[in-house]
């Protein structure tokens, strides 16, 4: 084996430091590590967040000795499932690492052990159950606002406008359609229609004193 390059060297260098600092940003769930492609019996140069039992001296893995043999295998190859030995599962990502001759020297590679995702889409997924029983018709809306909103909405609409863009005579008339319809007396009903109208509640007030001053 020819002794490697100050240039390669310096590859070997960087890819240990990028894979320190993505172990430590992904710390415990991805387990990084570095082959050094120049020594496939001894490839592992540093491993981080070790998951998969391995240790630095330990061979290359097959995607190695591949690319050891075809220069022109893709540099990133992401997102591909793969397994430990104990049979967990794993997403993995490789990134094979060029000198300036455009041979493979280095990899750097992320392996994220999908247990505990798996475990906590099990538990999501339970929790969010809501069941197949008879759906009860509830709100925690308070007050009816839904309703209120529906018909603001409804009224905007045959002016072909939006409830935010309202005039005020059409605010009022609105305030007038809301009160004949009863929505006025729900609870909290002025701040539902300011909230609406993007309005304060004091706009909302002075309408429907208006409207009660001209009836």
């Amino acid at each position: 084996m020819k002794k490697p390059t100050a240039e390669q060297l310096l590859l070997l260098g960087q890819a240990k430091q990028i894979a320190l600092g993505i172990s430590e940003t992904f710390a415990p769930f991805c387990e990084v590590v570095v082959h050094n492609l120049l020594s496939p019996k001894h490839a592992i140069v540093a491993i981080h967040n070790n998951l998969s039992g391995r240790k630095i001296g330990d061979p290359v893995t097959e995607l190695g000795l591949a690319r050891i043999a075809d220069p022109d295998r893709p540099a990133v190859i992401a997102n591909y499932p793969n397994h430990f030995a104990d049979g967990r599962q794993v997403k993995s990502t490789s990134i094979g690492i060029k000198d300036s001759g455009g041979r493979y020297i280095a990899a750097l590679c992320m392996n994220v052990d999908l247990t505990l995702f798996q475990a906590l889409q099990s538990v999501l997924s339970q929790f969010s159950d809501v069941g197949t029983a008879k759906p009860v018709v509830e709100s925690l809306d308070p007050g009816g606002a839904p309703a209120i909103r529906a018909r603001i909405d409804q009224f905007a609409a045959r002016l072909s406008t939006t409830p935010r863009s309202l005039k005020v005579n059409d605010r009022r008339a609105l305030i007038r359609e809301l009160k004949k319809t009863g929505l006025m007396e729900m609870r909290r009903s002025i701040e539902t229609i300011a909230n609406r109208l993007g309005v304060s509640r004091a706009t909302v007030y002075n309408d429907v004193l208006l409207d009660d001053a001209r009836a």
